[in-house]
């Protein structure tokens, strides 16, 4: 099952997909459904969408401690090398997007739920 649905994009990021949909073979809807199903979290993952103040205090405290999966930070690293040196492919670029906003997604839960700890008193404020 699908739903259509109309977008306007700023000139430069349909380019992009187009230029992606052009060297990958694909149709740029096609393209951009992808980008936006790898952007989403899996419906299983929304429970992490909850305010961090409604959160238990071990999932506080879990949050709080929350570190990059490891093969994801690598591929993090790699893809930010390849950046810089001026070889990232479109496809990386765009799987590079993916995995910066779950990077800054998942650093601005960890600074909520740090907060939360606090406020809840489960654990000390950060020393500077």
């Amino acid at each position: 099952m699908s739903t259509e649905v109309t977008l306007t994009l700023p000139d430069t990021i349909y380019q992009r997909a187009a230029r992606l949909a052009s060297v990958s073979n694909r149709p740029v809807a096609e393209v951009l459904a992808e980008v936006i199903a790898t952007s989403l979290p899996p419906v299983e993952a929304m429970s992490e969408f909850s305010p961090i103040s409604e959160l238990s205090d071990q999932e506080v405290l879990r949050l709080s401690e929350l570190n990059p999966d490891e093969a994801e930070d690598e591929r993090y690293s790699e893809l930010l090398d390849r950046q810089q040196a001026g070889v990232i492919t479109e496809a990386e670029r765009a799987e590079l997007s993916v995995l910066m906003q779950r990077y800054q997604w998942n650093l601005l839960r960890k600074a909520e739920a740090l907060a939360e700890a606090v406020k809840r008193d489960l654990r000390e404020p950060l020393k500077s």
